[in-house]
């Protein structure tokens, strides 16, 4: 799967030191973010600080490689059960600790509840003490395409983009969440960058960068106008960025929200707006109308 480009190793060790020394406790990374090498660096983190509680979570790859996953496709192909033994194995590796708190599918289909190995190797690693939590990470822009899973009672917490943009989880998602127990972890806050108010119609990306393929001329454009219409929204002496992830964290559903933090000012920042906490309820109204409804396609990885 594609990633950032311009990833540095020294930088980012620095700002994952100072997201711990401010207090955030829980990183999510997957094997496929440089193929375990994103897990090597959460572990050096974890082990750098042996006397604080840090939560690890990681995501399996499919084994067909294929991001999004496509509808019909069997479980065999994507998640069998010896390759969920040999990633979760790969990833302690990688990480160089004991156990994940969670381990998340990075796709899912929601047909596999009807094919209950996964579960079942999932649970044999949990009784080993190799995992604590299963989780699944819903593709892009199908949060239906959990919900069976997710009242099935047999996962812990679920994974799906949740921002200003795309609020269509709250209709059917994180009731069912609410219901069964099942935590929110909600992805892509700033909608890979246009919620941060710095992308124009001119954008581009060094070669390899994932946003290359999301931000395509027919997804680029519009994304930018509907950035630019919540500007006028921004409260004084804040930021597009703030708002948006104070939009997610005013829903009391959401359990965490998983923003890059690279560089030290983004986790400055980010935590900044978290310790202001949830938005008043007129701009949470005023927000409701920039709802974007929107289906996978070419951009949608």
């Amino acid at each position: 799967m594609a990633s950032w480009a311009g990833s540095d190793d020294a930088q980012s060790l620095a700002s994952l030191q100072l997201a711990v020394d401010s207090g955030c406790n829980f990183f999510d990374t997957a094997w496929a973010y440089g193929e375990g090498h994103s897990e090597s660096l959460l572990g050096r983190i974890v082990r750098r600080n042996a006397g604080k509680r840090l939560y690890t979570a990681t995501k399996i790859p499919p084994k067909n490689r294929q991001w999004p996953s496509r509808r019909g496709i069997a479980l065999d192909e994507v998640f069998p059960p010896d390759h969920i033994e040999s990633y979760v194995a790969s990833s302690l590796e990688s990480a160089g600790i004991e156990a994940f708190d969670l381990v998340q599918f990075h796709v899912w289909e929601d047909d596999w509840i009807d094919d209950l190995r996964w579960f079942h190797k999932m649970d044999d690693l949990r009784s080993r003490g190799l995992i604590k939590g299963i989780g699944i990470s819903i593709n892009r822009w199908e949060p239906w395409n959990g919900l069976r899973t997710v009242r099935s009672g047999l996962i812990d917490a679920v994974q799906v983009v949740y921002n200003i943009f795309d609020q269509s989880p709250e209709d059917e998602l994180f009731p069912a969440c609410r219901e069964h127990g099942v935590a929110i972890i909600a992805r892509v806050p700033f909608d890979e960058g246009s919620l941060t108010g710095n992308l124009t119609t001119e954008s581009s990306w060094p070669q390899g960068d994932f946003r290359n393929a999301y931000f395509r001329r027919e997804n680029l454009i519009p994304s930018v106008q509907r950035s630019n219409a919540l500007k006028n929204l921004v409260p004084a002496r804040s930021t597009l960025a703030e708002m948006a992830l104070r939009f997610i964290l005013s829903n009391p559903d959401v359990a965490t929200t998983i923003p890059g933090m690279r560089k030290k000012p983004h986790v400055i920042e980010n935590l900044a707006a978290g310790d202001k906490g949830a938005l008043p309820p007129q701009l949470l109204d005023a927000l409701r109308e920039h709802r974007w409804e929107r289906t996978p396609g070419g951009h949608s990885p």
